[in-house]
């Protein structure tokens, strides 16, 4: 096998020569020009429209609360969307390191998360014709199990990607860019469903004045996350190139499906006698990334339920948190290059422990918004700096095998949390003992992160600048 070096490499990141595999450390900042970064950082910003409108706040509120209202049977609507959606994780644990494998081993990353977006982006649209009645429920479900797999599964060879679009300079703001564009995503998404679509009273909701009948301004909705994700998605697939052939693991592009878990195991094995700490750093992380989930899973409902937030107010607090977690992980990008991703996650973690002891002391909305938002603050930087804590730790080719471990990992331990949570709550008869899981998650994180060493190699200075 021969290799090549950078400069085989045309200044677009483009293969100039054909045929050989290259050096795969060649693959590292392939593409790190500006144009590149936005390009990368959209597709986030279009993908928040699945998170934000599509699972958490509006399409499986129709499903659950509307279609599957006159659901006969015994079972609920919310248990039957849960199984679906655990089922989907299911497959998404089992899958992800091996498909992740082969878009680098085959050099169809770009490809794959094309494919996976595509399949998305068809399941969105595909949900309008779930219509107001019991009997489209199954569609709904299906669907939505079906897209959450695709999404989940898109995520690897994006997260593999940032490898290619930074360089070890810049490579925790660039992390810290994507996940912001996320937030922000996010936020315009649903300002843009809940006024012109969902607000108001009557026959006929928000500015545009569409009608309900029918879940007629739901399915609209969805409709426009599909297209709001279709065309954010797009830029990344044509500035960004693919990956070249590598040479960094042998024979993984040649194993058929029951194979490439033989390679993985490989892997691991290299892995666990060369340098143990990519295994440490992936028990630690998906113990405290549950715990960061945690946050925004339960945090609408604790404001509720015991600091009394109305019902209305929940929304702009989602809004505002999704704000300084945005700006926090901006923030933090900085000095993730200059300290370290290491550092910035546990000042992180720790800071989160600090807030939420101080919430199960106060009481009252403003105390909430207070520290809830001094809370939050803390995700992004947590999440942003994960991310590039293992890009840094990836063997240059294999980052796409390592995100799939990232997220089957996460997967394999997102019990704990709300597990947690409704333990101390059960225990002491009390919602806001709830805080206490999350907490002990966080805490449980940052003791299994402290032993882990540090990337090699953490540079001073960088040439991003978001």
């Amino acid at each position: 096998m021969s290799a090549t070096s950078r400069s085989d490499f045309d200044e677009g990141g483009g293969r100039v020569t054909g045929g050989a595999e290259v050096d795969a450390r060649a693959t590292v900042g392939q593409a790190a020009g500006r144009a590149q970064v936005v390009a990368w950082g959209l597709w986030d910003w279009g993908a928040s429209a699945f998170n934000a409108v599509i699972l958490t706040f509006v399409f499986s509120v129709y499903l659950t609360n509307k279609v599957g209202d006159d659901l006969p049977g015994g079972v609920s609507p919310s248990a039957w969307l849960g199984w679906a959606l655990g089922i989907a994780g299911f497959v998404v644990a089992l899958t992800a390191p091996i498909s992740g494998q082969r878009y680098d081993a085959s050099a169809k990353r770009k490809r794959s998360l094309g494919v996976l977006t595509a399949l998305t982006i068809l399941t969105m649209a595909l949900m309008f014709f779930v219509h107001d009645d019991y009997h489209y429920f199954w569609l709904g479900l299906v669907l939505l199990g079906f897209g959450s797999a695709f999404f989940e599964l898109a995520g690897v060879p994006y997260n593999a990607m940032l490898r290619q679009v930074s360089t070890p300079t810049d490579v925790g703001r660039v992390s810290g860019f994507g996940w912001a564009m996320g937030y922000f995503g996010g936020i315009f998404i649903l300002l843009i469903s809940y006024f012109g679509f969902i607000s108001g009273h009557g026959d006929n909701r928000g500015l545009l004045g569409v009608p309900i009948d029918d879940g007629t301004n739901i399915r609209l909705v969805v409709m426009l996350a599909a297209v709001w994700f279709a065309a954010f998605a797009l830029p990344v697939l044509f500035a960004v190139p693919e990956l070249p052939h590598t040479d960094a693991d042998p024979g993984a592009a040649k194993a058929g499906f029951f194979g490439s878990y033989q390679v993985l195991w490989r892997d691991l094995r290299e892995l666990w006698a060369v340098d143990r700490r990519t295994v440490g750093f992936l028990v630690a992380a998906a113990i405290f990334r549950d715990g960061l989930a945690g946050v925004f899973t339960f945090g609408a409902i604790l404001a509720v339920r015991v600091y009394g937030i109305a019902d209305s107010d929940v929304l702009l607090f989602g809004i505002a948190a999704n704000v300084v977690a945005a700006l926090g992980a901006l923030t933090a990008g900085r000095f993730d290059d200059r300290l370290g991703p290491k550092i910035v996650i546990v000042t992180s973690l720790v800071a989160m422990v600090i807030c939420g002891i101080a919430l199960l002391i106060v009481s009252g909305p403003v105390m909430f918004w207070v520290f809830g938002l001094l809370l939050t603050i803390f995700v992004g930087p947590a999440q942003s700096a994960a991310r590039s804590f293992l890009a840094r730790l990836a063997p240059p080719g294999r980052e796409g095998q390592m995100f799939g471990l990232y997220t089957t990992t996460g997967r394999a331990v997102s019990f704990l949390a709300p597990a947690l949570f409704g333990f101390f709550v059960w225990a002491f008869d009390a919602d806001r003992a709830g805080i206490v899981g999350i907490l002990v998650v966080l805490t449980v994180g940052v003791a299994a992160l402290l032993p882990v060493r540090s990337p090699d190699g953490i540079p001073q200075s960088g040439t991003f600048a978001p």
